[in-house]
């Protein structure tokens, strides 16, 4: 059966997502701040390996690893961040609208559980 608003009973709804976009954002944004505050490590690995093409490819190296570390760091706070939002969602929001009467709802057995 597919879902339907429990307003009108239309089923042409959508899912807002929400919880993923938040989520994802702070993941990133705070993924990417410890990938930062850890690229210290990672200039000093890119730096050590590039020593063996001279000064520049250590200055270079360096900043490929501090960049690695943000960007690595920054892709996974975003994952782990979208895949908690998407439980807020399923769980606790009204992660879903109608199209025909604009209703917000939830979808927990074809229920409401907002009376807009």
């Amino acid at each position: 059966m597919k879902n339907q608003c429990p307003k009108c009973k239309s089923t042409l709804i959508e899912a807002r997502h929400v919880g993923r976009k938040v989520g994802g954002k702070t993941g990133a944004v705070a993924g990417a701040a410890v990938g930062a505050a850890s690229a210290a490590g990672g200039a000093e690995l890119g730096a050590s390996i590039g020593l063996v093409a001279g000064p520049a490819g250590a200055l270079v190296g360096g900043l490929a690893g501090a960049l690695l570390g943000g960007l690595l760091g920054g892709s996974s706070g975003c994952i782990a961040g979208a895949k908690l939002g998407d439980v807020v969602d399923d769980h606790v929001l009204d992660n879903y609208v109608c199209l025909n009467c604009q209703h917000q709802f939830h979808l927990a057995g074809g229920t409401s559980s907002s009376d807009q």
